[in-house]
């Protein structure tokens, strides 16, 4: 029986693994995420008010994509995805963070669109506060975290997700 059961689960992955499209679901990961690849530029993000919730996809050391749910905010053609887990310049708690660090290409699904990015740290504080902003306009947790001082909010990064090759 104990064979008969490892035999399905193992079919059962092999079927995940070989789909290579299973979408996060709230804090559980995913892999590869699946839409239409759009590859016109974007000049206003606008439209990514309409999610409250996003999938990021980063590339993994071993082959396999690794995707999460997280949020964001358009400023113009400017996108940005925060990341709570930042500490002195590196990312050490989470495994998107860490995939983004060696690999800052990744993939974003909003509705059954995917728009392939390069993600990159905001470094300049005028960027900062602005995109922070945005963030509290949409979302009552940032506002918290905006209405705080600097020096009471928590370790984090703001992460513009930029064109490819840019």
């Amino acid at each position: 029986m104990k064979q008969r059961t490892f035999q399905v689960g193992l079919v059962a992955l092999l079927v995940v693994f070989a789909s290579g499209c299973v979408d996060p679901k709230d804090r559980r990961p995913g892999l590869r995420l699946s839409g239409e690849v759009v590859t016109e530029p974007i000049h206003d993000w606008s439209f990514a008010d309409e999610f409250q919730e996003i999938y990021l996809e980063t590339r993994t050391w071993y082959w396999i994509p690794h995707s999460v749910t997280t949020v964001c905010a358009g400023i113009g053609e400017k996108l940005y995805v925060p990341s709570i887990y930042y500490e002195g310049g590196e990312w050490p708690n989470k495994y998107w963070n860490s995939n983004v660090s060696a690999d800052p290409h990744v993939r974003l699904e909003m509705g059954d669109k995917i728009y392939e990015r390069e993600a990159v740290v905001v470094e300049d504080p005028a960027e900062f506060q602005a995109a922070l902003q945005a963030l509290a306009a949409k979302y009552p947790f940032w506002q918290e975290v905006l209405a705080k001082p600097e020096s009471e909010r928590p370790d984090m990064s703001l992460v513009r997700m930029d064109p490819r090759g840019s």
